[in-house]
């Protein structure tokens, strides 16, 4: 079967789960960005993509091919067995004892590399798709996602109101969810990367939320009230205005009952890696308020220290509120008496 060359907007009408998609850029490629479903099968390592490139520019492109074949001739059986492998486990997953189950493959912009793992895989017997363009016609696809409009609807709430549970269960629920949180691996605040996950960078998170705009672009998206900058990655500016143009959901929750989540949420963390988070914020908390928050830290009085934090973040939060939701009549306030994410995500959705 001859290898087929598909676009773009061909390869996401692809039904998810069903191909292997491979990323044959190289390792350094893959990690600083990538298509989310594809898996990594390096043609070339970084120091030999830089090789083949120097003699590219520097020789001819005939020197670069001949270099490059060098490096792919021994890896050839093992990409075979391992690209085996992974169908296998597919088949698997599917239940599918079909053998044609399809690869999609990829480079950088469908040149060489994609063309050479192509041709061995339909060699060996295969069904194999390439992307025209490859990642850099994904990318500009990415782009286009957020020029599009959405249907939003944010969930608002002071910190501890447990808005990211809330969309959770809103989610089981089957309703649409964006959590911008999951995606960013960061929870939007001085503490926000106290569980030790690794941020993506910018680009790959710009790839998880296109590829979730797209599958929800037909319906109305549920996202939290989140800042355009999360961490170190920031929402693309024309989804942010969109977000503050939105129809907002506001928990209403008591200062007592959101310190109690708080401190069960925060308060098993390192003493010594919350204290570390008090003073990433000691100037706009104030020198004070930040010695008394770390010494109640030292004494192992949480209530105190915590009781602290969360005046100052909810000082913020409306702050940043009042200037992104300046519309009342997009506002509806619902007031829960607890920090119950199945009991309010109910109500949510009485309200809307």
């Amino acid at each position: 079967m001859p290898i087929q060359k598909i676009t773009i907007i061909d390869f996401t009408k692809m039904p998810s789960g069903t191909f292997l998609l491979l990323d044959v850029r190289s390792s350094g490629e893959y990690a600083h960005a990538h298509i989310p479903t594809a898996i990594s099968l390096p043609l070339f390592t970084d120091e030999e993509r830089k090789m083949v490139g120097t003699a590219y520019k520097q020789q001819s492109r005939e020197k670069a091919i001949k270099l490059g074949l060098v490096y792919f001739g021994p890896k050839m059986t093992e990409m075979i067995e391992t690209v085996e492998k992974l169908v296998s486990n597919l088949k698997a997953e599917l239940k599918n004892t079909n053998n044609n189950i399809p690869i999609v493959v990829h480079c950088w912009r469908g040149g060489m590399r994609s063309a050479g793992i192509a041709w061995l895989l339909d060699l060996y017997g295969f069904k194999v798709l390439t992307i025209i363009g490859g990642y850099k016609n994904y990318r500009n696809w990415v782009l286009q996602q957020f020029e599009k409009s959405y249907n939003f609807k944010v969930l608002s709430g002071y910190t501890g109101s447990g808005k990211t549970e809330v969309l959770k269960i809103l989610h089981k629920k089957e309703q649409a969810v964006i959590d911008l949180e999951y995606l960013a691996k960061h929870k939007g605040s001085a503490f926000g990367n106290l569980c030790g996950d690794l941020q993506p960078t910018q680009e790959m998170f710009e790839n998880l939320l296109a590829s979730h705009l797209f599958k929800y672009q037909d319906k109305n998206i549920w996202i939290e009230d989140e800042s355009q900058r999360i961490g170190n990655v920031n929402l693309p500016s024309v989804i942010f205005k969109q977000k503050i143009s939105a129809e907002v959901c506001l928990l209403d929750i008591s200062f007592e009952e959101r310190l109690k989540y708080i401190i069960t949420d925060y308060g098993r963390f390192n003493k010594e890696d919350l204290i570390n988070a008090v003073t990433r914020i000691h100037k706009r908390l104030g020198g004070l308020e930040t010695k008394n928050a770390t010494n109640y830290l030292l004494e192992d009085d949480i209530h105190s220290a915590f009781s602290i934090l969360l005046k100052y973040y909810d000082k913020l939060y409306l702050k940043g509120f009042l200037t992104n939701h300046p519309t009342e009549s997009l506002i509806t306030r619902i007031k829960c008496p607890t920090v119950d994410a199945v009991a309010n995500a109910d109500v949510i959705l009485q309200h809307s």
